[in-house]
């Protein structure tokens, strides 16, 4: 309950003190998006906007939009979705806010590398002396990124694949990981050229059968 109220109240104090900039500036961030679709080698940075998109919309859309919102539901009733929208609606401007720091506090390696995120932003914005917080959140994040991240993904996907078509999960594991490394290894770049051809197709495929499921 705290951690939820915590959430909610910055995402009200970021909305009302941004004046709610991302709501109505939400079709400006689209055109320029879709203006971006190419990355500008004269543009310092390894990704395109709509590459950096999509690659955030890679771990948006996922178990946790099905599992978890029939979770929620089963635990909490339909009235989980209200909240869940409110959520969401004064979460854009904690996203907006984050986003806007990584940007500003973002640094680039000796190797041309633009590096950045919360760690970055925690120890260059709020000075050398909260450098603790920032590495305290980059081990928790890389915890995380295996625990609510790649293990229930491909949890998730294996004993699906296994229940209905008998599948071994340790094949389906195994197989998961090699096509993760192959993007992995070859840096960022390719992680946002991969992210930009899958995850428009997901994100349709995901919507599409979405609606047949309501109307089934």
């Amino acid at each position: 309950p705290v951690m939820m109220a915590l959430i909610l109240g910055t995402g009200l104090y970021l909305t009302f003190g941004l004046r709610f900039l991302p709501w109505t500036r939400l079709g400006a961030g689209f055109r320029l998006t879709w203006k971006g679709r190419a990355r500008n080698d004269n543009v310092h940075g390894e990704l395109s906007p709509f590459q950096a998109l999509m690659t955030a919309l890679a771990a948006t859309v996922g178990v946790g939009n099905i599992a978890g919102v029939a979770t929620a539901i089963f635990t909490g009733g339909p009235g989980a979705l209200f909240w869940m929208w409110c959520t969401a609606m004064v979460g854009m401007a904690t996203k907006y806010a984050e986003t806007v720091l990584a940007q500003k506090y973002r640094e680039v390696t000796p190797a041309g590398h633009v590096v950045g995120g919360p760690m970055y932003y925690i120890r260059n914005g709020l000075g050398k002396k909260w450098a603790w917080l920032g590495t305290l959140f980059a081990l928790f994040g890389g915890i995380c990124g295996f625990g609510i991240g790649n293990m229930t993904q491909a949890n998730s996907i294996a004993a699906a694949l296994s229940s209905s078509y008998g599948i071994p999960t340790w094949l389906i594991g195994g197989v998961i990981a090699i096509m993760a490394l192959s993007v992995l290894v070859r840096g960022i770049r390719s992680i946002g050229f991969v992210s930009s051809i899958i995850v428009p197709v997901m994100a349709a495929f995901y919507f599409l059968v979405s609606i047949v499921v309501i109307c089934a």
